[in-house]
């Protein structure tokens, strides 16, 4: 079985990046299942509901999303009806959504799940996911020996423990949110395939998919800012695990895949644009999709 997981979409650029890239990443891999980081869509930060569909359509078969879950409200007021979007796991019992379900894939199942990190995060705070892990991993195995876990946590040091834990216990443990791709993808010991960070999905000239000089501003300033979206060489990003019949890896290669250059949107956008962008509401019109 192969996965493709696709790193970190950021902002319509991000968007474009999948849009054009995702077909032919296919035909190349011809993968058995898509797994899409969808944490950074709407605006650069979070998910809105329609972008959510709208990845769907373009051929992600479960959407992860990390500490920016709960930014977008149309999407929390949906989570309980969206089996393909997958909050993390180590969450409140009483939080919305699913932070693991089993899928098919062909004629097998796979088991997805996503676990947060306790390091750098104010907004959002987890439990143990090294706690967690064990639990979640014993139930998803009573179905199938595939099974792959999406860590998005800020601290490297967190992410190797936790994929030291992990280690034999699981197909693969995908590091996310630092929206660069490292090159330290590796299978362990155990037949577990890791990467620190797959990457990001969308302007590869930029500051995690931000606009370059407003991020500068910000460092010189002090000053907080909300930078504008980066456009500048799409590409989409991410890695191909593939899997063995008892469910450990015998590979993973990092992806980046060039894409055309998109057309960059007016600054502003128009009167509601910032209504549009918090929500995700124009995804699903053919002539405002990337």
């Amino acid at each position: 079985m192969k996965i493709l997981y696709v790193a970190e979409i950021v902002g319509k650029a991000g968007v474009h990046a999948l849009k054009k890239g995702l077909p032919e990443v296919k035909r190349r891999y011809d993968p058995s299942f898509v797994i899409v980081c969808a944490n950074g869509v709407t605006g650069g930060n979070g998910l809105g509901r329609n972008h959510a569909a709208y990845l769907r359509k373009l051929g992600a078969d479960v959407l992860t999303v990390g500490e920016c879950c709960f930014y977008k409200k149309d999407l929390v007021e949906n989570l309980g009806c969206l089996p393909y979007v997958l909050r993390p796991d180590n969450l409140n019992a009483a939080a919305p959504g699913y932070g693991s379900r089993i899928y098919k894939a062909g004629n097998k199942k796979i088991g997805v799940a996503v676990l947060i990190g306790q390091s750098g995060f104010s907004r959002m705070h987890g439990d143990n996911p090294a706690a967690r892990l064990p639990i979640l991993l014993e139930r998803l195995h009573q179905e199938t020996p595939y099974v792959i876990v999406n860590f998005h946590a800020e601290a490297t040091a967190e992410k190797r423990t936790l994929f030291a834990a992990a280690n034999g216990r699981c197909s693969a443990v995908i590091g996310s949110h630092g929206r660069v791709q490292t090159a330290d993808e590796t299978v362990l010991t155990g037949g577990t395939a890791v990467i620190t960070d797959a990457g990001r999905t969308g302007s590869a000239n930029s500051v995690g998919g931000s606009e370059i000089e407003g991020r500068i501003r910000e460092y010189l300033s002090g000053i907080p800012e909300w930078t504008r979206e980066a456009y500048d060489a799409p590409e989409l990003q991410g890695v191909l695990i593939d899997l063995k019949a008892d469910g450990t890896a015998a590979s993973i290669v990092r992806i980046r895949q060039s894409v055309p250059a998109m057309p960059i949107p007016p600054v502003g956008g128009g009167p509601d644009a910032a209504v549009k962008e918090n929500s995700g509401g124009d995804a699903e019109k053919p002539e405002d999709a990337p």
